[in-house]
């Protein structure tokens, strides 16, 4: 039997996901911001497609939450890049060690 709409349990499973969670305009900033070193560190042009996400690792070894950058240009594999930071804690810095130690 699933939790009553108001439990406890039901917000924290979907907030887990993040259901339901509007991004704030400091989320977009922090995003364009995770877009934009991509791009340059990667040298990507502007056909290239980049996405940002910040997942929650269920692995008990994973910091918690970590960012997921993916790389698409036109006519190659896409490629996946993970920090071990939220979104907001990564540096240009940690864009291109992740970028070259991948």
């Amino acid at each position: 039997m699933a939790p009553p709409a108001s439990s406890p349990c039901r917000v924290d499973v979907v907030a887990l996901f993040g259901f339901g969670r509007r991004p704030s305009p400091a989320d977009a900033a922090v995003r364009e911001r995770l877009l934009a070193w991509t791009q340059a560190a990667a040298g990507l042009g502007a056909d290239a497609v980049v996405k940002v996400n910040e997942i929650v690792c269920a692995d008990p070894a994973c910091p918690g939450l970590e960012t997921i950058l993916l790389l698409m240009p036109p006519g190659a594999a896409t490629r996946a890049v993970k920090i071990g930071k939220p979104m907001a804690e990564v540096t240009e810095d940690d864009v291109r060690q992740a970028l070259t130690s991948d």
